[in-house]
């Protein structure tokens, strides 16, 4: 998927490109792609994903509210895609269908992840835990077509999508190529990637896209086997460039509609979101590549304070991850990120509308093997999250530890 197809004298724009790694977003053309390509009748096909089976420690030092936390995890994330392009006279079609088993094969409300927040399980809203995938990731077609030499219009949509509002999501980032750990901070980057009902119309040249999105900017529900279909009363807009074939910039903002779902009888909030984000991707020798992500999100929502009022706060969160894979065998990566989060998302009722400072830091290795198809590893990563001083009492001090054990499988990678 990260390596463009040769292109030939008869084609001005490759069918399947480096650049589109999912939906309308880009990332730099100069990477790596492990997949299965075919080419079926008109159709130029590939198939890629990610299992990880992990196995997740995290003390439990705190407590929830409804009686426990368990200190162990046994869970499967895991997502495949499949992406088909044809030409159509002039102009290029192309569909994507994205799913994950996640909703059977990781437990209760989410992996267990320290200062994570984001949506809503049996009534409540999570945190410490990496809510599940839907189901149905991605539904959707796409078209586009030449304006006079050098510009070409898109237009994409579907029941399931992915806006245009931040940088490619986090398992499409090649910087997270090996880390099964969701960030802390998606909710303010690229939580969006999945929404149900969604249009984009967008211009682009060689180096450059402007593309404008209305959508279903509402949270999915806790059942996360079904197609959770709404109005598209939100909106984005977002400006791409690749000044190199190594670097892919981005800028983004938008409204959400009715994003946040609170507890009963407040009604769902709406969220502002702004987001920045630059990716370098290069090879490293023969087989080599590393890849590093930074990005910015800042959301502005509203929060409910005891008496039935609200109060509109701004938070932010800066991620730095990087992943180096040497030979495709050893990959190291690592992540940084300083999360704001309001209080009452980590359920601290003392100032709900304070906004606390989190910090995580994760480290980590995989041995990888190529058997046949498959390319697998075997895999292990620590973290680190620093506790907010309000919140010590809760995690038994101000650094909570947490380690990850993993296998992961995937395509092997393809040659160009």
């Amino acid at each position: 998927m990260w390596t463009a197809l040769l292109m030939t004298a008869t084609l001005p724009v490759a069918l399947l490109r480096a650049r589109e790694v999912t939906a309308t977003a880009w990332a730099p053309d100069v990477g790596a792609s492990y997949g299965v390509h075919r080419q079926v009748g008109d159709w130029q096909m590939m198939l890629h994903g990610a299992a990880f089976g992990q196995f997740i420690y995290e003390p439990p030092d705190f407590v929830h509210r409804t009686g426990g936390r368990a200190s162990t995890q046994w869970s499967t994330v895991n997502w495949g895609m499949l992406m088909a392009r044809r030409r159509a006279g002039e102009g290029r079609i192309g569909v994507n269908v994205m799913l994950s088993l996640e909703p059977w094969t990781v437990p209760g409300c989410g992996a267990l992840n320290y200062f994570q927040t984001g949506e809503m399980c049996d009534g409540d809203t999570i945190h410490d835990r990496q809510h599940p995938h839907d189901l149905f990731m991605e539904l959707a077609a796409s078209y586009d077509r030449p304006i006079g030499e050098s510009k070409r219009w898109q237009v994409y949509g579907g029941l399931s999508g992915e806006p245009a509002l931040g940088p490619p999501a986090f398992p499409h980032r090649l910087s997270a190529f090996d880390n099964p750990i969701a960030p802390i901070g998606h909710h303010w980057l690229d939580s969006s990637h999945i929404s149900f009902g969604v249009v984009t119309g967008g211009l682009w040249a060689e180096r450059w896209k402007v593309e404008g999105s209305v959508f279903n900017g509402r949270e999915p529900d806790d059942d996360r086997k079904d197609v959770d279909l709404a109005p598209l009363d939100s909106v984005s807009a977002r400006a791409s460039w690749l000044p190199t074939p190594r670097l892919a910039l981005q800028v983004s903002g938008g409204h959400l509609t009715e994003a946040e779902q609170q507890f009963p009888p407040h009604s769902r909030t709406a969220n502002e979101r702004v987001t920045a984000s630059a990716i370098y991707q290069r090879n490293v020798g023969a087989s080599g590549w590393w890849a590093t992500t930074i990005a910015y999100g800042l959301n502005g929502g509203h929060i409910f304070v005891p008496g039935g009022s609200d109060v509109l706060r701004y938070s932010s969160a800066v991620l730095a991850e990087t992943t180096a894979m040497l030979q495709d065998r050893h990959a190291w990566f690592g992540r940084v990120e300083l999360v704001g989060k309001p209080q009452h998302d980590l359920h601290l009722d003392v100032n709900p509308t304070a906004i606390l400072p989190t910090a995580k830091l994760q480290a980590g290795y995989v041995r990888h093997f190529t058997i046949g198809p498959v390319f697998s590893g075997i895999g292990v990563s620590p973290s680190i999250s620093v506790v907010p001083e309000p919140l010590v009492p809760r995690y038994g001090g101000r650094i909570a530890r947490g380690l990850d054990v993993f296998f992961v499988i995937r395509p092997r990678r393809h040659a160009m």
